[in-house]
């Protein structure tokens, strides 16, 4: 299969608790890795509503995106990605609630424990994304326009 003709467009929480940020461990390709709650921008949903349903079926957690930390752009031989990146506030955890598959866990980590984990990251746009939020990039919401209506 050759390269993807056109990106996908995904998005991802940085949701922080103290000190530490919300991953999820996921099994994808055989193996397990760390990524942030993210996923698909599904057609004709906002990624305002898309980031809020993403980290709840994957870590149970409701959340509030509060601002814009970056657009990222992974080129992959078989695929193309975009991923814009919420700062998201945390407001509840449901513990009753199943997490999506391919889920295995989550894991509240700081930056060093994110580095020293075992597990591998999904791609570098997982530590690069929590260092632009460690560095304290933020851009309104309204920078996207019509997407958050």
């Amino acid at each position: 299969m050759g390269p993807a003709k056109t990106p996908r467009l995904t998005v991802a929480a940085i949701v922080a608790q103290g000190p530490r940020f919300l991953f999820v461990e996921e099994y994808v390709g055989g193996h397990s890795v760390l990524n942030q709650p993210a996923g698909h921008v599904d057609i004709g949903e906002s990624v305002i509503h898309s980031v809020i349903r993403e980290t709840l079926e994957e870590t149970a957690c409701d959340v509030r995106p509060l601002a814009v930390i970056g657009l990222y752009q992974l080129l992959l031989p078989h695929a193309h990605f975009v991923r814009l990146a919420f700062h998201c506030e945390f407001l509840r955890f449901h513990p009753e609630r199943k997490l999506d598959e391919p889920i295995l866990r989550t894991h509240w980590l700081n930056r060093d424990e994110l580095i020293g984990h075992p597990v591998p990251h999904r791609s570098p746009l997982v530590l690069q994304t929590l260092e632009d939020h460690l560095a304290g990039r933020r851009y309104p919401l309204e920078m996207i326009g019509e997407l958050v209506r």
